[in-house]
């Protein structure tokens, strides 16, 4: 399985933010304590150290591959996954790994294909089921879905993010009492993802009023005015883009809406045509058909592409997480945003009414009353791709290291400087910038050839690359 270029924002629910109590602070000088980074970066830079002693521990690239990918660098984690899988391709965690990629991607004939293959090295269906189930959602099988949301459910009666799942599900099918009730619980114990939650699924039910009532109550006005515009397409989209769309923020092309894309379309009809095909528990545990239907459908077409709004920006993607204290209001875009990112971190509610052609939505039929923004001005620093060779402290050292490297890449370089960005109380070694994913990828794949760990790195907007000089 190749890596891919994969980008893909997660959905929060909302809570506000606490004031902090300010601390009193004495006149005497203090030694500056710089702030240790995240658990996850150590655990990274932890398995990126034991990689440079050990170029081919399994056990080390499937650690950095779940660092990455709990630090949602997607791209980073398919690179340690797949060489994980190009060492032991019979390794089920390996396989469980590549399937959260995917999944996460919002690419789910690809995951169940992987789930299949990890069952098949071993794993146990209980121990995945709650990802498989989503993979499901995501192909419009919502019968399986809701059958591996239920036994990942026996193993964890807890797990709220499977119980929220499983109520996106029930009101995906169009069971508005199985939505009510699977999701009560949650609200009751006010889980403020729960509420998030309940704004998609009424938005999908056609409620729109009440989606609209819980979005203007739990979150600022503005933000909740840039995203019900979207939300109200909800009951249009197909079963398959609701459930992207409620649970990854993937919203359709205007094209496609209500327009099922032809892998998932395929794999429909493949169901169909199945006369007595195993479904829920069975159908979870009989993988050997699953990856052989799954292994057909082709990769070259990007899953998941987002849409850009027509006419004017509805505003800058929500600047908060919803099951995290909020923080200040986001500064103005450099450009337009996505649909994909207004949709992103939350809700659902009423919106003007839209003109249609046919079953899909012409989204520059809607009216929405804005101030025109401001002409968006260039970035200093844009987003850039770029391949990362090394990490370490000592930039001398770094630089010993990038004439090293070269020199053993025999021209894969080029004519690339070396740069570096900070990563905790290290620093990333950087050669680029590259022209794309897909050239980046290449870099790496040469590099390998050559004995020489890397993966790719994509540097947000707004992060300062510096030359290494």
């Amino acid at each position: 399985m190749k890596p891919c270029n994969l980008r893909f924002p997660a959905l929060a629910a909302v809570a506000l933010l606490a004031s902090l109590p300010a601390a009193a602070q004495e006149v005497t000088a203090r030694e500056v304590v710089q702030p240790l980074p995240s658990g996850e970066v150590q655990r990274l830079n932890r398995a990126l150290m034991d990689l440079a002693r050990r170029p081919k521990s399994l056990a080390a690239l499937v650690e950095a591959g779940d660092a990455s990918l709990a630090l949602d660098d997607l791209d980073a984690a398919m690179g340690f996954y797949g060489r994980a899988d190009d060492l032991d391709p019979a390794s089920a965690r390996v396989k469980l790994g590549i399937a959260a990629v995917y999944l996460r991607s919002g690419r789910p004939v690809e995951a169940l294909e992987a789930f299949a293959a990890a069952e098949a090295a071993g794993a146990k269906p209980p121990e995945f089921a709650r990802d498989r189930g989503l993979a499901y959602d995501l192909v419009g099988d919502h019968e399986a879905a809701r059958a591996a949301y239920e036994m990942a459910l026996e193993v964890a009666p807890d797990d709220h993010e499977t119980t929220r799942r499983l109520a996106l599900s029930h009101a995906i099918a169009g069971n508005r009492a199985g939505f009510e009730d699977t999701l009560r619980p949650l609200l009751d114990r006010r889980d403020h993802a729960a509420f998030r939650t309940r704004a998609f699924g009424l938005a999908i039910l056609g409620d729109q009023a009440r989606a609209a009532a819980i979005v203007d109550a739990v979150m600022p006005r503005d933000l909740a005015g840039r995203i019900t515009p979207y939300l109200a397409f909800m009951p249009r989209l197909t079963p398959a883009q609701q459930a992207a769309a409620a649970n990854l923020g993937i919203f359709p092309r205007a094209a496609d809406i209500g327009r099922e894309n032809a892998r998932i379309a395929s794999f429909a009809r493949d169901e169909e045509g199945s006369s007595g095909s195993p479904r829920g528990d069975a159908r979870i545990a009989n993988s050997t058909r699953e990856d052989a239907r799954a292994a057909r459908f082709a990769r070259e077409d990007e899953a998941g592409r987002r849409l850009e709004p027509a006419g004017e920006p509805l505003g800058a993607r929500p600047g908060f997480d919803l099951a995290s204290p909020s923080s200040s209001p986001a500064s103005p875009p450099s450009a337009p945003p996505r649909v994909a990112e207004a949709f992103t971190d939350l809700a659902g509610g009423g919106l003007p009414a839209g003109t249609s052609r046919g079953d899909a939505v012409d989204l520059s039929a809607i009216e929405i009353p804005r101030e025109r923004p401001p002409a968006p001005e260039k970035p200093a620093h844009p987003k850039r791709v770029w391949v990362q060779v090394a990490t370490g402290q000592d930039l001398s050292a770094l630089r010993f290291d990038w004439r090293r490297i070269a020199r053993a890449a025999d021209g894969v370089l080029g004519g690339f400087e070396p740069h570096t960005v900070r990563w905790g109380r290290a620093n990333r070694l950087l050669a680029g910038p590259v022209e794309d994913g897909a050239k980046a990828r290449e870099m790496v794949n040469a590099l390998k050839a050559k004995g020489l760990d890397s993966f790719t790195y994509t540097s947000p907007e707004g992060t300062e690359i510096r030359p290494l000089g």
